[in-house]
Parts: structure tokens; sequence; C-alpha cells
């Protein structure tokens, strides 16, 4: 699909219908604020420490499908260590926050790679073809290639997939490392879900996405696995790979119900 997820009209990023979520026709995926997020904390007060290393994102109250002005600022500069705010207002109303930690990368430092099991193939996975009676019509679905290579989409239980942001995150752009991390991983909690869609609801409230190195190329794999607890909470974890390997890892804490959230 043509088009992008935002675009820009000085300081406010005008969402498009590839931005809408499940939960609400009038409110967006977790995706496209986090992608629009790590943005700002990239392009804040740039500098030598330039790789974004974490990224925790505070979904606030649902993020509605209206105009969001962006606003970012230094928390604490420095040379090696730089940590910066970014904050979406829809109107007067606070949205979305995330604090990004972003460090600045050398030649040559020492290398240590634990074993991580890689994802399945994409050439042997299943094209994801959403349920109609899961989705909204255009939304942010339509903005992603998911293939499945682990579990089943819609099924509890863990799960892997590889997605493709196929539009940029604001028009006219190429999205970058961060940003097409950021844009996949609020998937985590769906594609390893902890309870089926059609028994009960599990959304998530934040996410915090923790990197060691810079993703290479456009696919972003995640390795999704979730728990829900009878208090009503729970919490998903994904590894995020690329082709040559592990790239990270997110986390989301969830608001469990044993109804499905409409």
């Amino acid at each position: 699909m043509s088009g992008a997820l935002f675009t820009m009209d000085g300081s406010t990023a005008v969402p498009s219908e590839l931005t809408r979520g499940p939960w609400d026709p009038n409110a967006m995926h977790g995706g496209p604020p986090s992608a629009l997020l790590a943005r700002a904390v990239e392009q804040c007060d740039p500098g030598p420490a330039d790789f974004v290393a974490r990224l925790t994102v505070e979904l606030l109250r649902p993020v509605p499908l209206a105009p969001l002005t962006i606003t970012a600022r230094t928390l604490r500069p420095g040379k090696l260590v730089h940590w910066v705010e970014a904050i979406l207002h829809a109107g007067d109303v606070e949205v979305a926050r995330a604090v990004g930690l972003r460090l600045r990368t050398v030649e040559g430092s020492a290398v240590a790679s634990p074993a991580v099991v890689p994802l399945g193939d994409r050439a042997s996975g299943r094209v994801l073809d959403l349920d109609p009676q899961m989705i909204r019509g255009t939304g942010f679905w339509n903005a992603n290639e998911i293939v499945m290579v682990a579990g089943e989409f819609g099924f509890a239980g863990p799960g892997g997939a590889w997605l493709r942001l196929t539009v940029p995150v604001v028009e006219g752009e190429s999205a970058s490392s961060a940003q097409r991390v950021a844009a996949a991983a609020d998937f985590a909690s769906g594609i390893g879900n902890p309870v089926a869609p059609t028994e009960g609801g599990a959304i998530n409230a934040d996410l915090t996405i923790a990197m060691h190195r810079p993703l290479r190329g456009e696919w972003v794999g995640v390795d999704a696995r979730a728990w829900a607890e009878a208090q009503g909470t729970g919490m998903a974890e994904g590894v995020i790979q690329d082709d040559d390997g592990p790239v990270g890892r997110s986390l989301q804490s969830l608001l469990v119900r044993p109804t499905p959230m409409r």
C-alpha cells in the first residue's frame, strides 16, 4: 500500500489510516506512535552519541487518529551517553511519551554473542492473512508484511514472526533502524499472545526496547512469548532479530481481562 504512517506539518504529525489499531477504530496501534517517538529521540540535539540503545514508551492513553504535536528535549547531554525525552500531544492532552538512551559507538570493541535460537526461514513461513473479524478495515496491519514462522496469530501461546514495514514512518523519509524496530516490537504481545483474542484481551500500556546493535536490513524478527495472571496483569517479551542474529529485546506490561476488549 502506498502512502506513509504520518505526514509532517511543522512539528505536527498528521496520521493516515495506516496507523489504526485493533481495539478502537479511532485509535492507533502502538507501533506508529512508538516509531514516531523513536524518530524524535534520534533527531533531538544530534551528537556523537547517536545509537538508540534503549527506548521506553509510555502509552498514557489511547492515541487518537488525530494530528499529534511532537516535542523533544535533552534530559542529559553527553558525548558518550545522551538521554532524550519525547512527548506526543493530541490537542492539549498528552497521549504518549518516551525516554531514549543514546550511546556513542566505537570500532574494534570486544565482542560477545550468546547463542540464541534463530527464527525460522521467511521463505517457509506463512504470510499473515488476518481474520476480518479481528480487524477494522484499513490499519497498521496493511502497512506491514507479516510472515509467521512459529505459533499461530490469534491463538494463545509463543510465536515467531518476521515483519517488514512497507511504508515510511514519515512521508518523504526512509525509516531508520530504530524506527523499524519500534514499529515492529509492539506486535510482540499479539504474536506471543497469552490468551486467545476470542476468550480474553491483553493490551499493553508500555513498550521498552533494548538494543545492542542496529538492525540490518528491513526485516524485523520477533520471537515472542507472554504471561497472564488471574489478577488481570501480564507481560510480553520479544527477542528482536535480523538475518544476522539477535538485535535486542522488548518488554510490554499487559492489562489482561477475561472477555475480549472491543
